[in-house]
């Protein structure tokens, strides 16, 4: 097996696949690259048993084979070089021999057999999405995912297409964020569970790009086929919680305000709030928002006021600052609307400009009692 690569396009390639990779694998062949050539064309793939991306790249060569290469010492060897034609070639049973400008080095390889092998779909659901709208979908969502082991359905972000629209959803119970697109469909409706680690790692490679995603789909694995890119992996098992039921219908008491001063306020005014609770504590009446946040503990306190557009009645209600910091640094919009009822009942976070067309974004935060 022997094949000639520039070294800038495979670490560009093994850096986006490296992100599979587990710092500590149950399998050691897991801890490698899997390395298949045919002709000019070298496929190589990372996986983690739950996730498996591969990716496809432009090699010289006349030869065929697979084998599994060290992906910690392949990638730290490769960041070392300046942009150059690599040889790679292997050397007897167990060898490969690595040949650059400045030297020669030899890697141990390994067979190919132990490599799991990617999932296959049988006849599944299809659906095609820019890769600009499903980059801006993951990271408006993934955010409010949660992190409970003892709640998985929470822990990932929830896919919902019909003929109407695309929904992508995510709660941790305290915040939730409903992105919806109504200028793509899919044609068969369907639901699935999409766990985190996949979704960081498509983040990172759609970001910026206008290629057509297709996400291919079964009752438990996903498939997303991106330029010359791959990803296959296992959905979450579960029964996603009604995000409907939750999201409060009446909500007369309506706050309009500039997204940036209200952003900075609250990073400001939270510095002084108790470490434990976060809280902060929002107070409307009229044209005036005023923001405070106390630590008793500490006798740290802070308030200030904006200029707001306020329609209701005058009222008082507490939010945790880092879940209100989070969504509002979420959004690209110059205004929000946010919108309340009571001071126990969530209050509805939405962008009033800053949105694409056929775009819709609802957030919705759990209030914190106030103790008066």
């Amino acid at each position: 097996m022997k094949f000639i690569v520039s070294s800038s396009q495979l670490l560009k390639q093994l850096q986006v696949l490296g992100g599979v990779i587990n710092n500590n694998n149950t399998l050691p062949i897991l801890d490698n690259f899997l390395f298949e050539l045919a002709e000019n064309k070298l496929k190589i793939s990372a996986s983690d048993l739950e996730t498996t991306m591969s990716a496809i790249v432009a090699v010289e060569s006349d030869s065929s084979g697979a084998i599994a290469v060290n992906a910690r010492l392949l990638l730290d060897t490769l960041k070392t070089f300046p942009d150059q034609p690599l040889t790679f070639k292997t050397e007897g049973e167990s060898t490969i021999e690595i040949s650059s400008d400045q030297g020669k080095y030899d890697m141990a390889y390994f067979g190919n057999e132990e490599f799991p092998k990617a999932v296959e779909l049988p006849s599944p659901s299809k659906t095609l999405v820019t890769a600009h709208i499903l980059g801006t979908a993951i990271s408006k969502t993934i955010f409010a995912s949660g992190n409970d082991d003892l709640r998985p359905v929470m822990s990932g972000v929830f896919f919902q297409f019909s003929s109407s629209n695309l929904t992508f959803v995510a709660t941790d119970a305290h915040k939730l964020v409903k992105y919806t697109r109504t200028d793509v469909t899919a044609d068969k409706t369907a639901e699935f569970i999409m766990p985190k680690k996949p979704l960081n790692l498509l983040k990172g490679i759609l970001a910026g790009s206008d290629e057509e995603v297709t996400i291919e789909y079964n009752d438990t694995n996903a498939k997303f086929t991106f330029d010359n890119i791959v990803l296959v992996c296992r959905l979450i098992d579960g029964k996603y919680p009604n995000y409907e039921a939750v999201i409060p219908k009446e909500n007369p008491n309506k706050l309009t305000v500039d997204r940036a001063s209200f952003l900075n306020s609250v990073r400001r005014v939270s510095i002084f709030s108790s470490k434990t609770t976060h809280q902060i504590r929002l107070k409307m009446a009229g044209t005036e928002l005023n923001i405070s946040a106390e630590d008793i503990d500490y006798a740290n306190k802070a308030e200030e006021r904006l200029n707001c557009d306020y329609q209701g009645d005058d009222m008082q209600i507490g939010f945790n600052s880092r879940f209100l910091s989070e969504m509002l640094s979420n959004l690209e919009a110059t205004n929000v609307l946010i919108e309340m009822s009571l001071p126990n009942r969530a209050g509805i976070l939405t962008p009033i400009d800053g949105t694409e067309e056929g775009e819709q974004i609802t957030m919705l935060v759990m209030p914190v009692m106030l103790n008066n």
